[in-house]
């Protein structure tokens, strides 16, 4: 620790600390634009200029390491004039009229500053040269006129996503933002993750939906969880007046420290979907809407009429650990339905499961370990098209020199990014893992000892996948000479040999194993024992609890032929146009829970916004219509989630 002294006040700040943070940790504003907490030291924009004791000129604050015994000023008038003077040359360069904007009101970084030091005009007339608009994108607008060439943008795409879409073209005063070689928006490789809307200061770039809502000074806000896979990202909700404003990143969330993709961060805004508001049952051949007394009285006598083994009920991922132990306990428990599962059919989880439970213990790592290894293993997962943050995790390390291996049957994006990328025949994946373990065991590399002869091993292995021997070794190679190797899996691409394999692998390398786990409460239904594969042999009823997420295509052709179909949902579709009573619940932004994401985090999701008052909780719905059945349940959800084994520890 070292101690310096910031406007008279002494400050104790860890060694390389810069002194922009140090003053920050005193509650010292010094006002600053390039800089961001969450991104590197840029020293772009100067305007966080202070004086330090001992050195001729000002210093940028942002930039600078504290050292012990240094004296700081932050507010001389040699410091004031240095900000007015930066401020007037950005005031001059594009076309700003913070002193006449209404609009910002405290969301505008730019127009904060030049208040804080007491500007009310230009003292550079404006060039007023009009500057073109990029609205190409389908979420956001880059607004060039607002620009001050900060270079947020670009550092968060290139350090947070690790996309490195956005750059800059031209010097000067001719410097702009593009997107790769100068192409639209929306014609670029951007992955529309809306880091950058995030951290600019000016408004230059605004996603369509929030933009001219109101200020950020009246929105509230609500720390929850994205039910949109199984990473778990934590999300900052604006809300005002029971509407939702916009989503962002929380920056303090644990799991992705900020970062989002579109998925979190867009799709909800932009979800048009039709809200059912009233319970609906199927009177004359139509769905007619009804009171919940009569809606629930209804599907009690169709559950009455086939419960047992005539009854097969399934569950969405995205709701709450709450509201599935109470789904189980009914339908499993209670009703003694052998058809009890989840949305997701443990497609992911089953074989996790299994291998828990002969294991005896967890055998998995966490998101955490992804930001030290050195080398990643990607097997079979798509984490460009899914659970996209990981993906971020791995592509902005880049820099570092990390190796990637990706191995797939398919076409894999991240493939085109790895500098080993393996792509065997169909149905080979195990022959070249058997392949791979041998090409550990022949450079010398393995942990544990190998039987059989490594040579004979690789080249047979080889043959049989289809993939060259030097591919082999150079991916050996790569994995057991780099620090923290981590494997990342699909389980739906696993099968028992596969599994053994794999550990196998992660046993000779000193490997972590990771695998995606698919929807958010994935993990949770596997650990209630809502994993096996839906079903119907026989069953005339079916009990959907979907909530809001879209029913796929298979699960409508499944149950088309069923007798009595009832579905907890919160939106139109053509699962809910099928059933006979339709029991209107909330979406994910208006329930509390608690959801285990895919390394055994078990998380908290708070409700943002209220339903209508005709919406009901999915616990409330099971709950009254237990009651209509003569039962009673009570969500035992925290003893029941950890008593199977887990393929990783789950903890708070």
């Amino acid at each position: 620790m070292i101690t310096l002294t910031i406007d008279g006040q002494k400050i104790e700040v860890p060694e390389g600390t810069t002194v922009l943070n140090a003053a920050r940790k005193a509650g010292i504003h010094i006002p600053t634009l390039c800089d961001h907490p969450h991104l590197k030291p840029y020293g772009g924009c100067r305007l966080c200029m202070v004086e330090i004791e001992g050195f001729r000129t000002l210093q940028a604050s942002c930039t600078i390491p504290a050292s012990n015994n240094m004296v700081v000023r932050t507010t001389s008038d040699q410091i004031r004039k240095a900000r007015k003077f930066v401020l007037t040359l950005i005031f001059s360069e594009r076309n700003h009229f913070c002193p006449y904007c209404q609009v910002s009101g405290s969301d505008c970084e730019l127009q904060n500053a030049a208040y804080g030091e007491g500007m009310t005009h230009w003292p550079l007339q404006p060039n007023w040269q009009p500057y073109p608009m990029d609205a190409s994108h389908p979420y956001f607008i880059l607004e060039h006129n607002r620009c001050i060439l900060c270079r947020r943008c670009i550092r968060a795409c290139s350090e947070l996503v690790g996309a490195n879409t956005l750059g800059v073209e031209e010097r000067g005063a001719k410097t702009f933002v593009i997107a790769d070689l100068n192409v639209p928006l929306g014609e670029s490789s951007c992955v529309s993750c809306g880091m950058c809307v995030q951290v600019c200061p000016t408004g230059a770039l605004i996603d369509r939906r929030s933009a001219y809502r109101g200020q950020n000074t009246t929105v509230d806000h609500h720390q929850t969880v994205c039910v949109g896979c199984s990473v778990g990202c934590g999300l900052d909700i604006l809300t005002r007046d029971q509407q939702l404003i916009r989503i962002d990143g929380n920056w303090d969330a644990k799991v992705n420290g900020g970062v989002t993709c579109k998925v979190g961060r867009f799709y909800p805004a932009f979800d048009d979907r039709e809200r059912i508001k009233t319970p609906l049952v199927r009177k004359n051949g139509t769905l007619q809407p009804v009171s919940w007394e009569e809606a629930l009285n209804a599907a009690a006598e169709k559950i009455k009429t086939d419960s047992g083994d005539g009854l097969a009920a399934l569950a969405s991922t995205r709701l709450p650990l709450e509201s599935l132990a109470l789904f189980r306990q009914l339908f499993a428990d209670r009703l003694r339905s052998e058809m009890v599962t989840s949305t997701e059919e443990g497609s992911r989880t089953a074989i996790l499961s299994k291998w828990a439970e002969k294991l005896g213990k967890a055998f998995e790592g966490n998101i955490d370990q992804v930001h030290e290894a050195g080398a990643f293993f990607i097997m079979g997962a798509d984490l460009i098209n899914e659970h996209e943050v990981l993906g971020f995790f791995i592509r902005r390390r880049f820099p570092e020199g990390i190796k990637l291996i990706v191995v797939d049957e398919d076409q894999n994006q991240l493939g085109d990014l790895a500098h080993c990328a393996l792509t065997p025949q169909k149905k080979s994946l195990a022959v070249l893992l058997k392949g791979l373990i041998a090409a550990v065991a022949k450079l010398g590399q393995n942990r544990i000892p190998f039987e059989g002869q490594p040579d004979e091993e690789v080249q047979k292995a080889s043959s049989a996948c289809g993939v060259a021997s030097d591919l082999l070794l150079e991916a050996a190679f790569q994995l057991t000479n780099s620090e923290k190797p981590i494997v990342i899996y699909d389980p739906a691409i696993t099968n028992d040999e596969m599994m053994s394999l794999l550990i196998t692998l992660s046993q000779t390398t000193g490997a972590t194993m990771i695998s995606i786990k698919g929807g958010a409460n994935a993990m949770g239904a596997a650990q209630l024992g809502m994993d096996k594969s839906f079903k119907l042999n026989g069953h005339q009823v079916a009990y959907i609890a979907i909530g809001d997420e879209e029913p796929k295509e298979k699960l409508i052709q499944q149950i088309e032929n069923c007798s009595g179909i009832i579905v907890q949902a919160s939106y139109y579709s053509r699962l809910t146009a099928m059933a006979d009573v339709v029991l209107p619940v909330v979406n994910w932004l208006e329930q509390d829970g608690h959801f285990i994401n895919l390394d055994g985090r078990l998380q908290t999701a708070t409700k943002a916004l209220q339903p209508p008052e005709t919406v009901w909780t999915n616990e409330a719905v099971l709950t009254a219509l237990a009651e209509k059945l003569g039962m009673i349940i009570e969500s035992d959800w925290e003893s029941v989630a950890t008593q199977r084994p887990s393929p990783v520890s789950i903890a708070a």
